[in-house]
């Protein structure tokens, strides 16, 4: 055959793999990776007494991202496509569920760059690598959500996993930084290797990557191999309850958060927990819905007993003994991953992920205000006081009556109290998905739960109002943009309560 002929034939098999990229859609982690670039670039350049501009960069650049979620709203939009022939699979879509995930990650990489830039200026950290970390691992969750394949979808976890390894040890000289950073680092590969070892056991049954056809192909496949496809589900999803602190893979929560600087502890807290959450959606629901009988019990174990862990470790940090306030916050973050996990497990019993999905995301919404509120009011205390322990907020309100007001108004939501109207809605939508999928015995595992939850976090916020003790030393001075993190966070919260419907709907358009 002569060149010109096999070039004539090898045109339209080009032709079916050249596609144009929708550059829109791809946008929102886009821009933010391309910040991100642009920050470290700068950063050369920048004499020492200009590296702030760094830190307003960040947040103007992660405004824009959030922005640019405006023009997908009420789309569906794919892109990255494979032929037509093969399927029409597509690795990347921005639809619904896409835009909510997108919201969240991005917002709470906002509030947390606000949060950090006091942190930045006075623990003297690398402004230029501390805002490139911090926006690659924006850039890997907000893509995260959109990625449907599972090569997609561990590539971007790992983008999002690997600079807060970083940010975690950015402290340097530290000790205690640079052990978190370590068992933090070793752990989550441990559990990437497990996951990728669950990929390709559902490779090799299915023989393909991408969500959708596995969901096709898994009904049919071979029944030599239903073991091997049965572990494959199981292991793939061992790397996002790692990235979720889901027990028994949240043995690393504490330490590193305490071991990081406390706006990276936050960053975790939220960003960190959506990106897990996000991928066993999607891996669940997308790839291995006809496989519900093995990941929905594991799901519904899985919230258990992370929950019950959670808040029994939460119930020992007492003001009395010295603990610390983020490790409090830390084993308080495990015990709400396993709230987030229960309309999850609920999904595979209902057999519709829609309204499943729609709580967690609404409660994952809630959270992530709240939470990183809490986040800022500690690293207000930590200022004048470096050792973060529960103590240390006694008679905050003598001092800081705004700050401890938020404070109390956070961990009332947390714990689903009025004022904290929006925790009690999303506890109730929670619980409600868990009967209605006649997971009975976990609504009674989280009803007792959240008993145990108010415990501490009503003693914490009893401390908050005590009289000061003899020789207490007041909280300097608080920068505007810490108060400006509480301030905003508490408007969210408030907002919210005054109308929770608001955040059910917007959780529960259209997600599928």
């Amino acid at each position: 055959m002569t060149a010109p002929a096999m070039a004539a034939l090898a045109q339209p098999a080009l032709a079916a793999q050249a596609q144009p990229v929708d550059w829109l859609a791809i946008a929102p982690p886009t821009l933010t990776a391309v910040l991100a670039l642009v920050v470290l670039v700068a950063d050369l350049f920048l004499p020492e007494h200009r590296r702030p501009l760094l830190g307003v960069i960040t947040l103007g650049g992660l405004a824009a991202a959030l922005l640019s979620l405006l023009p997908l709203v009420g789309e569906d939009r794919a892109t990255f496509c494979v032929a037509a022939e093969a399927g029409g699979a597509c690795s990347y879509t921005a639809d619904g569920f896409t835009l909510v995930v997108q919201f969240l990650v991005l917002g709470g990489a906002l509030l947390t760059a606000l949060l950090s830039l006091a942190t930045v200026r006075d623990d003297r950290l690398p402004a230029g690598e501390y805002w490139f970390l911090l926006l690659a691992s924006a850039a890997g969750a907000a893509l995260l959500p959109a990625s449907r394949d599972l090569a997609t979808l561990v590539i971007a976890l790992e983008v999002a996993s690997l600079p807060a390894f970083a940010l975690v040890g950015l402290r340097r000289g530290e000790r205690r930084s640079a052990e978190a950073a370590l068992k933090f680092f070793l752990s989550s590969v441990a559990a990437t290797a497990v996951t990728l070892l669950g990929v390709s056991f559902v490779y090799a049954t299915t023989g393909t990557l991408h969500l959708t056809e596995i969901a096709a192909r898994l009904p049919g496949a071979d029944p030599r191999l239903h073991t091997l496809a049965q572990a494959g589900v199981v292991l793939t999803l061992v790397g996002f309850a790692f990235k979720a602190a889901a027990a028994p893979f949240h043995f690393w929560v504490p330490d590193t958060y305490t071991g990081a600087p406390v706006p990276v502890a936050g960053h975790l807290s939220v960003v960190g927990k959506t990106a897990g959450l996000t991928g066993i959606v999607l891996v669940t629901t997308r790839a291995f819905p006809s496989h519900g009988d093995v990941w929905g019990p594991l799901l519904a174990v899985l919230a258990a007993v992370t929950m019950t862990a959670g808040n029994v470790a939460a119930l020992r940090q007492r003001p009395g003994r010295r603990h610390s306030a983020v490790r409090l916050l830390a084993w308080s973050s495990v015990g709400q991953a396993g709230y987030l996990l229960v309309p999850l497990a609920a999904a595979a019993y209902t057999g519709s992920p829609d309204e499943a999905v729609g709580a967690t995301l609404a409660y994952a919404l809630m959270y992530a205000a709240v939470n990183l509120g809490a986040f800022a009011v500690v690293a207000v205390v930590t200022r004048s006081r470096p050792a973060g322990r529960l103590t240390d907020h006694r008679a905050l309100y003598a001092t800081h009556p705004a700050h401890a007001l938020a404070l109390g108004f956070f961990l009332l939501c947390l714990a689903g109290l009025p004022p904290g109207v929006i925790g009690l809605f999303a506890k109730v939508a929670v619980f409600s998905a868990a009967v209605d999928a006649g997971l009975g015995w976990l609504a009674v595992v989280m009803a007792a739960n959240v008993v145990v939850a108010l415990v501490y976090y009503l003693r914490w916020t009893a401390l908050l109002f005590r009289p000061a003790a003899d020789g207490a030393a007041l909280p300097r001075a608080v920068p505007r943009t810490l108060t400006a993190t509480v301030a905003l966070a508490a408007l969210i919260g408030a907002a919210l309560s005054g109308a929770p419907q608001l955040i059910l709907r917007f959780t529960a358009t259209s997600l599928f």
